[in-house]
């Protein structure tokens, strides 16, 4: 995957939220930690369309799922903001499910790929190899 100039990088899972940028080139990535935010996880009523007669989440996966709608509500204020014009999205498999529940359509047209892989704790040349190999 080629990854522009200036793209957000973010990677999440049910409990963490880590944001890089890359501040290369395509040609040579060079992904920078940059801060998070505290996120709002108030929203623990579940991804859109559930029934919870069907599933019964646990408390855990709830919270799993709270922590992924607050990560993606902040990245589409941001797009929505003009703050991330490009974004590589990496999460762990049901965390990038719940997710795409929320995308905005501007989130969408910012995406330049959602990946489905457990990267949390990676960083430098690392996470820019992996990224590389999608």
């Amino acid at each position: 995957m080629q990854l522009p100039h200036g793209a957000v990088v973010a990677l999440i899972d049910g409990k963490h939220f880590e944001l890089h940028r890359n501040s290369g080139d395509e040609a040579s990535p060079v992904l920078s930690s940059i801060p998070t935010p505290n996120l709002d996880e108030s929203n623990k009523g579940g991804g859109a369309g559930r029934d919870s007669s069907s599933a019964n989440p646990t408390g855990h996966q709830i919270d799993e799922d709270a922590h992924a709608a607050a990560a993606t509500e902040w990245l589409n204020q941001q797009v929505l903001g003009h703050k991330i014009e490009k974004l590589v999205i990496v999460a762990s498999p049901r965390t990038l499910g719940e997710m795409r529940l929320h995308y905005h359509k501007q989130l969408e047209v910012a995406l330049v790929a959602d990946l489905s892989k457990d990267l949390i704790g990676t960083s430098g040349p690392d996470l820019v190899a992996a990224l590389q190999a999608a």
